[in-house]
C-alpha cells in the first residue's frame, strides 16, 4: 500500500458528461486509507412570475418544492457516483443549495479536505468575462490544493 499525502479529498461534481474525467482523476489518486466527499451544489431557485402582475403588486413566487425536487436529484447522482469509489475508506457525500463557490470552499473548509479536485469548464474570452470562472476563485479563496481537470467534452 503506498502512501498518499491526501487523506481527505473533496471532489466537487456537477451532473454533466464533463464530469466523468474529474470523477477518473479523483478514483486515481483515491487508496485504502483514503476518505472521499462528493460534492455538488444546487443554484438557488429563481422566483417565478408565471401568473404575477407586478402592477398589482403581486411579487414572484419561490416554489419550495421545486428546489427540494433538485436537492433529491442531485443526491440521487451522488449516490450513484460513489460507487464509483469503492477502493475509498469511506465516502461523503454533500448535496447543498446556494453559491458553487461559496458552498464548494465551505465544504472543503468544514469537512477538513487535504485535496480538491473539480473541473473547469474552459471558458475564455467575453464568456469568461461575463460569467467569471468558479473555479479561478476557488483557487484564489482555498485554504487547501486544489487539481483543476480541464473537462471539456469535445
Amino acid at each position: 500500500m503506498a502512501y498518499s499525502k491526501f487523506q481527505r479529498i473533496l471532489v466537487a461534481l456537477d451532473d454533466s458528461p464533463c464530469s466523468e474525467k474529474v470523477i477518473e482523476y479523483a478514483r486515481d489518486l483515491v487508496s485504502e486509507s483514503t476518505s472521499v466527499a462528493l460534492v455538488t451544489i444546487v443554484p438557488p431557485t429563481s422566483p417565478a412570475s408565471y401568473g404575477v402582475d407586478p402592477l398589482l403588486g403581486q411579487q414572484p413566487i419561490v416554489v419550495p418544492e421545486v428546489s427540494e425536487t433538485q436537492l433529491q436529484a442531485a443526491q440521487d447522482y451522488l449516490d450513484r457516483i460513489s460507487a464509483h469509489f469503492t477502493s475509498a475508506k469511506e465516502v461523503f457525500t454533500f448535496s447543498r443549495i446556494g453559491n458553487i463557490r461559496e458552498e464548494i470552499l465551505d465544504t472543503c473548509e468544514e469537512w477538513a479536505a487535504d485535496l480538491l479536485v473539480m473541473g473547469t469548464n474552459g471558458r475564455t474570452g467575453f464568456d469568461l468575462f461575463i460569467s467569471g470562472s468558479v473555479s479561478t476563485s476557488v483557487i484564489r479563496k482555498s485554504h487547501c490544493p486544489v487539481l483543476i481537470v480541464p473537462s471539456k467534452c469535445d
